[in-house]
Protein backbone atom coordinates (compact mmCIF):
# COMPACT_ATOMS: atom_id res chain seq x y z
CA UNK A 1 0.00 0.00 0.00
CA UNK A 2 1.19 3.26 -0.78
CA UNK A 3 2.04 6.14 1.51
CA UNK A 4 1.83 9.87 0.32
CA UNK A 5 3.47 12.38 2.39
CA UNK A 6 2.88 15.83 2.55
CA UNK A 7 4.96 18.28 1.62
CA UNK A 8 6.52 20.14 4.40
CA UNK A 9 6.01 24.11 4.51
CA UNK A 10 9.35 26.20 4.80
CA UNK A 11 8.04 29.50 5.64
CA UNK A 12 10.93 32.35 4.84
CA UNK A 13 12.55 34.23 7.71
CA UNK A 14 11.91 37.41 8.72
CA UNK A 15 14.49 40.38 7.88
CA UNK A 16 16.93 40.65 10.97
CA UNK A 17 15.65 43.78 13.01
CA UNK A 18 18.38 46.88 13.03
CA UNK A 19 18.82 49.76 14.51
CA UNK A 20 17.06 50.68 17.94
CA UNK A 21 14.01 52.88 18.97
CA UNK A 22 14.84 56.31 19.30
CA UNK A 23 13.29 59.23 20.19
CA UNK A 24 11.56 60.36 17.30
CA UNK A 25 9.19 57.36 17.23
CA UNK A 26 8.17 57.56 20.56
CA UNK A 27 7.75 60.95 20.15
CA UNK A 28 5.28 60.07 17.64
CA UNK A 29 3.54 57.19 19.54
CA UNK A 30 2.98 59.66 22.52
CA UNK A 31 1.56 62.28 20.50
CA UNK A 32 -0.88 59.58 19.09
CA UNK A 33 -1.80 58.45 22.53
CA UNK A 34 -2.12 62.04 23.96
CA UNK A 35 -4.41 63.08 21.11
CA UNK A 36 -6.29 59.80 21.08
CA UNK A 37 -7.68 60.97 24.24
CA UNK A 38 -10.68 62.54 24.99
CA UNK A 39 -9.52 64.33 28.19
CA UNK A 40 -6.93 65.99 26.74
CA UNK A 41 -9.69 67.82 24.48
CA UNK A 42 -11.97 68.56 27.20
CA UNK A 43 -9.05 69.57 29.76
CA UNK A 44 -7.52 72.24 27.17
CA UNK A 45 -10.67 72.96 25.91
CA UNK A 46 -11.94 74.10 29.90
CA UNK A 47 -8.68 75.97 29.88
CA UNK A 48 -9.16 77.99 27.05
CA UNK A 49 -12.98 78.70 27.03
CA UNK A 50 -12.41 79.70 31.17
CA UNK A 51 -9.38 82.26 30.67
CA UNK A 52 -11.12 83.72 27.53
CA UNK A 53 -15.19 83.99 28.94
CA UNK A 54 -14.53 84.46 32.29
CA UNK A 55 -11.86 87.12 31.69
CA UNK A 56 -13.79 88.37 29.36
CA UNK A 57 -16.62 88.87 32.04
CA UNK A 58 -13.80 90.30 34.35
CA UNK A 59 -12.59 92.61 31.98
CA UNK A 60 -16.28 94.17 31.18
CA UNK A 61 -16.87 94.19 35.12
CA UNK A 62 -13.83 96.68 35.25
CA UNK A 63 -14.66 98.74 32.11
CA UNK A 64 -18.17 99.40 34.26
CA UNK A 65 -16.59 99.96 37.46
CA UNK A 66 -14.07 102.36 36.28
CA UNK A 67 -16.89 104.37 34.14
CA UNK A 68 -18.80 104.89 37.02
CA UNK A 69 -15.68 105.65 39.16
CA UNK A 70 -12.88 107.86 36.54
CA UNK A 71 -11.40 108.24 40.09
CA UNK A 72 -9.59 104.48 39.97
CA UNK A 73 -7.82 104.75 36.77
CA UNK A 74 -4.83 105.77 38.48
CA UNK A 75 -2.68 102.94 38.28
CA UNK A 76 -5.37 100.49 36.77
CA UNK A 77 -3.32 97.40 35.02
CA UNK A 78 -5.65 96.40 32.53
CA UNK A 79 -3.46 93.84 31.19
CA UNK A 80 -2.89 91.62 34.63
CA UNK A 81 -7.03 92.01 34.69
CA UNK A 82 -7.57 90.55 31.41
CA UNK A 83 -4.90 88.01 32.56
CA UNK A 84 -5.95 87.17 35.71
CA UNK A 85 -8.29 83.80 35.31
CA UNK A 86 -5.87 82.80 33.07
CA UNK A 87 -2.64 82.67 35.41
CA UNK A 88 -4.29 82.46 38.66
CA UNK A 89 -6.93 79.45 37.74
CA UNK A 90 -5.35 78.09 34.35
CA UNK A 91 -2.77 76.46 36.62
CA UNK A 92 -5.35 74.33 37.84
CA UNK A 93 -6.99 73.44 35.37
CA UNK A 94 -3.28 72.33 33.52
CA UNK A 95 -2.10 70.62 36.42
CA UNK A 96 -5.03 68.17 35.73
CA UNK A 97 -4.04 67.60 32.14
CA UNK A 98 -0.17 67.09 33.46
CA UNK A 99 -1.46 64.28 36.02
CA UNK A 100 -3.65 62.64 33.27
CA UNK A 101 -0.57 63.04 30.83
CA UNK A 102 1.21 60.23 32.62
CA UNK A 103 -0.82 58.53 35.44
CA UNK A 104 -3.66 57.65 33.15
CA UNK A 105 -1.45 54.85 31.51
CA UNK A 106 -0.68 53.85 35.27
CA UNK A 107 -4.96 53.64 35.87
CA UNK A 108 -5.35 51.51 32.66
CA UNK A 109 -2.52 48.90 32.92
CA UNK A 110 -1.17 50.97 29.65
CA UNK A 111 2.32 51.61 31.00
CA UNK A 112 3.10 47.56 30.64
CA UNK A 113 1.96 47.74 26.88
CA UNK A 114 4.11 50.85 26.31
CA UNK A 115 7.02 50.09 28.12
CA UNK A 116 7.08 46.60 26.36
CA UNK A 117 7.29 47.96 22.71
CA UNK A 118 9.72 50.58 24.18
CA UNK A 119 11.87 49.17 26.88
CA UNK A 120 14.23 52.93 26.42
CA UNK A 121 12.05 53.93 29.73
CA UNK A 122 14.49 57.36 29.21
CA UNK A 123 13.24 57.67 26.15
CA UNK A 124 9.58 57.13 27.04
CA UNK A 125 9.77 59.30 29.79
CA UNK A 126 11.55 62.52 27.67
CA UNK A 127 9.13 61.62 25.04
CA UNK A 128 5.97 61.92 26.84
CA UNK A 129 7.15 65.44 28.32
CA UNK A 130 8.29 66.57 24.68
CA UNK A 131 5.14 65.89 23.16
CA UNK A 132 3.15 67.37 26.47
CA UNK A 133 5.26 70.82 26.60
CA UNK A 134 4.91 71.10 23.31
CA UNK A 135 0.51 70.71 23.19
CA UNK A 136 0.66 72.86 26.62
CA UNK A 137 3.32 75.79 25.21
CA UNK A 138 1.27 76.16 21.97
CA UNK A 139 -2.53 76.03 23.87
CA UNK A 140 -1.34 78.47 26.81
CA UNK A 141 0.42 80.83 24.38
CA UNK A 142 -2.92 81.29 22.24
CA UNK A 143 -5.22 81.29 24.95
CA UNK A 144 -3.12 84.48 26.28
CA UNK A 145 -2.93 86.47 23.50
CA UNK A 146 -6.44 85.43 23.04
CA UNK A 147 -7.69 86.25 26.36
CA UNK A 148 -5.47 89.85 26.10
CA UNK A 149 -7.28 90.92 23.20
CA UNK A 150 -10.24 90.41 24.00
CA UNK A 151 -10.22 91.73 27.83
CA UNK A 152 -8.51 95.25 25.60
CA UNK A 153 -11.17 95.47 23.24
CA UNK A 154 -14.03 95.30 26.22
CA UNK A 155 -12.11 98.10 28.49
CA UNK A 156 -11.21 100.25 24.55
CA UNK A 157 -14.15 102.86 26.08
CA UNK A 158 -12.39 103.55 29.50
CA UNK A 159 -9.09 105.02 28.15
CA UNK A 160 -7.00 102.88 30.33
CA UNK A 161 -6.64 100.02 28.02
CA UNK A 162 -3.12 98.65 27.05
CA UNK A 163 -1.57 98.25 23.87
CA UNK A 164 0.81 94.96 23.16
CA UNK A 165 3.79 97.33 21.81
CA UNK A 166 3.42 99.57 25.66
CA UNK A 167 6.61 98.29 28.06
CA UNK A 168 6.46 94.96 29.97
CA UNK A 169 2.84 94.48 27.87
CA UNK A 170 4.12 91.58 26.15
CA UNK A 171 6.47 89.88 28.72
CA UNK A 172 3.13 89.35 30.50
CA UNK A 173 1.86 87.66 27.90
CA UNK A 174 4.80 85.45 27.08
CA UNK A 175 5.31 85.27 30.91
CA UNK A 176 1.93 84.15 32.19
CA UNK A 177 1.77 81.64 28.96
CA UNK A 178 5.51 80.04 29.94
CA UNK A 179 3.86 80.07 33.95
CA UNK A 180 0.95 77.66 32.97
CA UNK A 181 3.38 75.44 30.98
CA UNK A 182 5.50 75.03 33.69
CA UNK A 183 3.16 74.37 36.09
CA UNK A 184 1.98 71.68 33.90
CA UNK A 185 5.13 70.83 33.72
CA UNK A 186 5.42 70.49 37.37
CA UNK A 187 2.26 68.45 37.49
CA UNK A 188 3.32 65.49 35.45
CA UNK A 189 6.63 65.55 37.16
CA UNK A 190 4.62 64.72 40.56
CA UNK A 191 2.36 62.36 38.71
CA UNK A 192 5.75 60.57 37.83
CA UNK A 193 6.47 60.40 41.12
CA UNK A 194 3.09 59.01 42.50
CA UNK A 195 1.71 57.16 39.80
CA UNK A 196 -1.72 57.98 41.00
CA UNK A 197 -4.06 60.93 38.77
CA UNK A 198 -6.06 61.93 42.25
CA UNK A 199 -3.09 61.56 44.39
CA UNK A 200 -1.24 64.05 42.12
CA UNK A 201 -4.24 66.69 41.48
CA UNK A 202 -4.37 66.61 45.34
CA UNK A 203 -0.52 67.10 45.41
CA UNK A 204 -0.20 69.76 43.30
CA UNK A 205 -3.62 71.71 44.30
CA UNK A 206 -2.14 71.48 48.44
CA UNK A 207 1.33 72.58 47.20
CA UNK A 208 0.23 75.88 44.82
CA UNK A 209 -3.10 76.88 47.05
CA UNK A 210 -3.40 75.71 50.40
CA UNK A 211 0.08 75.57 51.67
CA UNK A 212 0.15 79.54 50.27
CA UNK A 213 -2.76 80.06 51.93
CA UNK A 214 -1.67 78.84 55.35
CA UNK A 215 1.91 80.84 55.47
CA UNK A 216 -0.35 84.13 54.81
CA UNK A 217 -0.68 83.48 58.81
CA UNK A 218 2.35 83.50 59.62
CA UNK A 219 3.62 87.29 60.90
CA UNK A 220 4.57 89.65 58.28
CA UNK A 221 8.47 89.37 59.08
CA UNK A 222 8.32 85.90 58.41
CA UNK A 223 6.06 84.87 55.63
CA UNK A 224 7.26 87.01 52.63
CA UNK A 225 10.60 85.73 53.54
CA UNK A 226 9.00 81.97 52.89
CA UNK A 227 6.58 83.02 50.20
CA UNK A 228 9.45 84.20 47.62
CA UNK A 229 10.67 80.64 47.43
CA UNK A 230 7.56 78.79 46.53
CA UNK A 231 6.65 78.25 43.30
CA UNK A 232 3.31 80.12 43.07
CA UNK A 233 4.88 83.19 44.21
CA UNK A 234 5.21 84.40 40.45
CA UNK A 235 1.92 85.02 40.14
CA UNK A 236 2.20 88.53 42.08
CA UNK A 237 4.13 89.67 39.59
CA UNK A 238 4.36 87.87 36.29
CA UNK A 239 1.77 89.78 34.67
CA UNK A 240 1.99 93.55 36.13
CA UNK A 241 3.06 95.93 33.50
CA UNK A 242 2.82 99.12 35.84
CA UNK A 243 5.15 98.51 38.06
CA UNK A 244 3.43 98.08 41.09
CA UNK A 245 4.84 94.59 42.16
CA UNK A 246 5.27 93.09 45.73
CA UNK A 247 8.45 94.56 47.19
CA UNK A 248 9.06 91.44 49.19
CA UNK A 249 9.28 89.57 46.42
CA UNK A 250 12.08 89.45 43.26
CA UNK A 251 11.76 90.82 39.80
CA UNK A 252 9.55 88.76 37.37
CA UNK A 253 12.26 86.03 35.76
CA UNK A 254 14.45 85.75 38.73
CA UNK A 255 10.72 85.02 40.51
CA UNK A 256 10.03 83.05 37.61
CA UNK A 257 13.33 80.85 38.03
CA UNK A 258 12.20 79.56 41.27
CA UNK A 259 9.21 77.73 39.47
CA UNK A 260 11.56 76.61 37.26
CA UNK A 261 13.56 74.75 39.89
CA UNK A 262 10.79 73.25 41.83
CA UNK A 263 9.80 71.52 38.16
CA UNK A 264 13.43 70.98 36.85
CA UNK A 265 13.74 68.68 40.21
CA UNK A 266 10.44 67.26 39.87
CA UNK A 267 11.27 66.32 37.12
CA UNK A 268 14.33 64.60 37.40
CA UNK A 269 12.74 62.78 40.57
CA UNK A 270 9.85 61.63 38.23
CA UNK A 271 12.45 60.18 35.55
CA UNK A 272 14.39 58.19 37.76
CA UNK A 273 11.79 56.49 39.58
CA UNK A 274 10.01 56.10 35.71
CA UNK A 275 13.04 54.58 34.83
CA UNK A 276 14.28 52.11 38.35
CA UNK A 277 10.27 51.21 39.39
CA UNK A 278 8.52 48.52 37.90
CA UNK A 279 5.57 49.51 35.81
Amino acid sequence: MATTTAPSLQLSPLPAATGRAGLTGAIRSEFTKLRSVRSTYWTLLALVVLSIGLGAAISAGAAADLNAHPGDKSGFDATAVSLFVFFEFGQLIIAVLGALAITSEYSTGMIRTSLTAMPRRGVVYAAKAIVFTGVTLVTTMVTAFVAFFVGQAIMSGTGVSAAISQPNVLRAIIGSALFVTVVALFSFGIGAILRHTAGTITTVIGILFVVPIIVQLLPDTLRWDIMRFFPDAVTRVIASTTGDTNPHLWSVWPQFLVTVAYTVAVLAVGGFLFRKRDA
